[in-house]
């Protein structure tokens, strides 16, 4: 029989704090799979009135998907989470967009009416698995001049956007990611983050147990002077630094996704509508620009322009790669509009888990500004990828 697609809404999301990655990171004598499994219990905690056996399918995102990351961890971690076993889950891999092609591809399943909820999210342990680690690139893609070598190697692409576009000042991208440090300590001061982080337990052989309650990358005493005193590790005298790049992270991110006629059914609450997605391709050399098309095909598509767009939430894996966006659409680097609380550079990037953090501080955003009815989720993606999801705003106070 034929099918209606329904709409569907994002009802709740939930993450651990991020932290560094390494030896002395927060988490580095944690499991991956046990970061998931308390995002997924502080899901179902934080939403009771949602029954464990009505959800449909967990899908977890990993970028390197072996060791504690392994296992089919969408459905590893439903289990160690103690949800039903009827429940299914699976792991998916694009990279950096991770969670946020586990939100769509299971958003998609409630649309079709294949489940009517679904938990998604991501994971990364940058310190148990350095970005690449196992990989065995074939070496066609040298040999046959399919990429340059600096497409495997995420910042050179970002100095590679800097080549393209000579505006992209380092000056500019340090002014940037000064502006995120700044933002997210104010938001962290004014308690806007804090709500949707779960505390973790982490364990110290030398030190015992304790309580991850906070991010552990952000620098609230960066100034420029400092950021213009690190080096360019990718190039000799480049733009590429650690102050003007997300960091490596370990961290993990859930959310769930209902039917929006199942969410009122069960008296959940829906705090923004899923209203369409776009992801592209770009050459992988300069991967950074991914966003720009699949935003321009996401606006065309919809009939929309940036005009149309109240909120937007792209991840910082590089401030270059933010500014390449920002200059294309015509929008100004400190448009408030974007990021209004800071983002990964501050915050972290752990890789796969980062696209559902996007979601629920985009959310929260809604909820602050009912005038505003539509808002992005972006991010560029390794190997020359990019993403875009638009959002409508439930609390749109047009549509009351």
């Amino acid at each position: 029989m034929p099918r209606t697609a329904r709409d569907v809404v994002f009802v709740d999301g939930v993450r651990t704090p991020f932290g560094k990655a390494g030896r002395g990171g927060l988490y580095a004598q944690t499991r991956a799979d046990d970061l998931v499994v308390r995002v997924i219990r502080e899901l179902l905690r934080r939403n009771p009135d949602l029954p464990p056996e009505r959800v449909g399918d967990v899908a977890i995102a990993a970028t390197t998907q072996i060791g504690d990351q392994g296992l089919t961890i969408g459905r590893s971690a439903a289990v160690l989470a103690g949800l039903p076993r009827s429940v299914p889950g699976y792991a998916i891999d694009r990279m950096c967009a991770g969670a946020l092609t586990a939100a769509t591809t299971a958003a998609g399943s409630i649309s079709f009416g294949a489940t009517d909820i679904a938990i998604a999210g991501g994971v990364e342990h940058m310190g148990h698995h350095p970005m690449g680690e196992g990989v065995d690139p074939n070496p066609r893609f040298v040999s046959e001049k399919l990429v340059d070598t600096s497409a495997l190697v995420m910042g050179s692409t970002a100095e590679n956007l800097h080549d393209r576009f000579p505006q992209l000042t380092r000056e500019r991208a340090d002014a940037y990611a000064l502006g995120s440090q700044r933002k997210v300590a104010a938001a962290y001061a004014s308690g806007k983050i804090q709500p949707d982080l779960v505390p973790m337990a982490v364990r110290n052989a030398e030190l015992g147990y304790g309580l991850a309650t906070a991010d552990e990358p952000p620098r609230p005493d960066t100034t420029l002077a400092i950021l213009a005193g690190l080096k360019t590790p990718f190039r000799p005298h480049g733009h590429v630094t650690a102050g003007n790049s997300a960091g490596l992270n370990d961290g993990a991110t859930g959310c769930v996704l209902a039917a929006e006629d199942v969410a009122a059914e069960l008296g959940l609450p829906a705090r923004m509508r899923l209203a369409d997605f776009s992801f592209a391709g770009v050459d992988p050399e300069v991967m950074g620009i991914g966003p720009i098309p699949a935003t321009e095909t996401l606006l065309a598509r919809n009939s929309l322009t940036m005009d149309d767009i109240g909120l937007i939430e792209i991840n910082e894996a590089f401030a270059v790669q933010v500014l390449s966006f920002l200059d294309h659409f015509k929008l100004a680097d400190d448009d408030p509009r974007v990021n209004p609380w800071g983002g990964a550079i501050a915050l972290g990037h752990p890789l796969a888990s980062s696209g559902v953090r996007l979601m629920m501080q985009l959310a929260r955003e809604f909820a602050e500004h009912p005038e505003v009815r539509y808002g992005l989720t972006a991010m560029c993606i390794g190997m020359g990828m990019g993403a875009s999801v638009l959002w409508e705003n439930t609390n749109y106070e047009g549509t009351k």
